[in-house]
């Protein structure tokens, strides 16, 4: 806990020194105060004509960072204007600009776009639950259904879910796109209930594969269009919250099976009780979609303004409703209505830097090594003289679920940028502390407390950024009629690293050693930070829409 507590701090203190108070300051909302400068132009018009080339009133999604330039290109022109006069600055002119770059508090709340927010994270319960509920039981599974000993079999009844999630990742970009993100929920309830049903019921090996492939299938739906619709439906001020609920729905879901599949270590048919629970979450999303709101980016897309009006007037309230729609339009003006989106888009200039982006971030998570990480977990416990699986479990769980609640109050105050750099970084250094315990000498106590602290402490840093903020800013890079797909194709990589190096770890660890693998991971958050530093923009505080003119300067 002292650990956890130290790096909030150390990560807060460290981001927030390379905040300017000036820049948080300054037009933030300047967007807002367009139609009220444009309904009165008498207020601007003499700057206008000493400023003809500022685009004060013709850019609708004024990018935050124009302030400091703007600035300083008033005091130049009135340098150039009155250079020796000695009069003072401050016109009418002067007090106009101000006016509009004063900061406007925005009306808008968490509250109304919450429980909306949580219902989508309530397939991230599934994912977390899912990963867990086979770790425990998995022997019993195979006594009962008779493949016992069958190593292979047994990694084909494990690895098929993520064969299905590859797959559930393509059609769901699809299926956002055609149905809509509601629908499109409601839709996938349907394998990932009848996938735990058979599961639970399946008196053979083979219908225990259909049902894991099947919940696979709606688990890689998930993964893409839960941090999509959050940050579609999420204020923008709250956006970075509100998406970290992926991350704490997965966290809650992994600790869930953990502690309903405490009577499997007694009970050797437990393990049908846990599959038949998995369908509870399945109907209630399906249930609870039925009364969530439609993505009004979505809606917009179609066409659709005045339902998509009424959702961003109910979800983030009356004030946010005039320039929330004029972004929608002008971005939808850029885009074109209801148009074809083909996948060969992703292909070309602009957007497939923004599909590179994504399938790299994804890249660099996996090979940074959380799932060897949380492979190696129960036997460092298990060295430190934990023998207990079940603890060694819920440490790592709960240092993921506080991880994640931090990166919740962390994610809208300093920056997706910053967080996901300050994770990796926290990632490498777990990674060298993990890799100078194995290399020291005997078998020592400080030897198995660095082991155990750096696990903890690397799980830890993987729940403050690279874990949540890789799911969040891919769909907030991205232009509304691609979204989708480019989560398709960004989350497509992920499955697929996810699978390769599950398949080859093992083999790599014994060709290598342990240490050499480590250190490997260790490199790769290294890189992931140079990456972080030099492709990614921060998306805090901005919406989605001057996010894709800044992705996107061209259009």
């Amino acid at each position: 806990m002292a650990c956890t507590f130290g790096l909030a701090v150390g990560l807060h203190h460290f981001i927030s020194l390379s905040n300017p108070v000036f820049l948080r300051q300054s037009i933030d909302n300047v967007r807002r105060r367009h139609v009220a400068v444009a309904a009165k132009p008498q207020r601007v018009s003499g700057l206008e004509q000493k400023l003809p080339n500022l685009p004060l009133l013709n850019t609708l999604a004024w990018p935050r960072s124009r302030s400091l330039s703007l600035k300083a290109q008033v005091d130049e022109e009135e340098s150039v204007v009155a250079p020796d006069t000695g009069i003072s600055n401050q016109s009418s002119n002067d007090r106009a600009l101000e006016a509009a770059l004063a900061p406007v508090e925005s009306e808008s709340s968490w509250l109304p776009a919450f429980p909306h927010v949580l219902t989508a994270a309530m397939a991230n319960f599934m994912f977390g639950y899912h990963i867990g509920v086979m770790n425990g039981p998995l022997e019993s599974i195979a006594r009962e259904l008779k493949f016992e000993g069958d190593t292979i079999m047994e990694g084909f009844v494990v690895s098929i879910f993520i064969v299905g999630a590859f797959l559930g990742s393509v059609i769901g970009g699809v299926l956002a796109d055609k149905l809509g993100r509601r629908s499109t929920f409601q839709l996938d309830a349907i394998p990932l209930v009848l996938g735990a049903a058979l599961s639970a019921s399946a008196q053979s090996v083979n219908l225990m594969i259909l049902g894991r492939f099947l919940v696979g299938i709606g688990i890689g739906v998930n993964t893409g269009l839960v941090p999509m619709y959050i940050s579609e439906v999420a204020p923008t001020k709250f956006r970075g919250a509100l998406g970290s609920m992926c991350q704490i729905g997965t966290c809650i879901g992994i600790i869930s099976a953990l502690l309903i599949g405490l009577p499997a270590e007694t009970d050797p048919h437990w393990w049908r009780t846990m599959l038949w629970l998995a369908t509870i979450p399945g109907v209630a999303l399906m249930v609870g979609m039925q009364f969530a709101a439609e993505s009004p980016r979505w809606l917009g897309q179609m066409g659709r303004w005045d339902e998509a009006e009424n959702v961003i007037k109910n979800l983030w309230g009356e004030g946010e409703v005039e320039v929330a729609m004029e972004e929608l339009r002008a971005a939808s003006s850029n885009e074109g209505e209801d148009e074809d989106i083909t996948w060969s888009e992703l292909i070309q200039a602009p957007y497939f830097k923004v599909a590179a982006i994504g399938s790299a971030l994804f890249a660099l998570q996996q090979f940074a090594g959380i799932n060897g990480v949380l492979y190696f977990s129960s036997l460092t416990f298990r060295d430190a003289g934990i023998t207990n699986s079940v603890a060694a479990s819920a440490a790592v769980g709960l240092a993921n679920l506080i991880g994640a609640v931090v990166a919740l109050s962390l994610m809208d105050n300093q920056g997706r940028r910053k967080l996901l750099m300050g994770s990796y970084a926290g990632m490498a250094f777990s990674m060298a502390l993990l890799v100078a315990a194995l290399e020291m000498p005997g078998n020592s106590d400080f030897a198995h407390i660095l082991s155990v602290g750096g696990t903890l402490f690397y799980v830890f840093t993987f729940a403050l950024g690279a874990g949540p903020v890789t799911a969040l800013i891919i769909p907030e890079l991205c232009t509304t009629r691609l979204r989708s797909k480019t989560m398709a194709v960004s989350l497509c990589t992920h499955w697929v690293f996810n699978f390769g190096i599950g398949l080859f770890f093992l083999e790599a660890v014994q060709r290598f050693g342990l240490p050499a693998v480590y250190s490997t991971f260790g490199v790769t958050s290294l890189l992931a930070i140079a990456f972080a530093n030099g492709f990614i923009i921060e998306t805090k505080g901005r919406s989605l829409e001057e996010i894709e003119m800044l992705m996107n300067p061209e259009k």
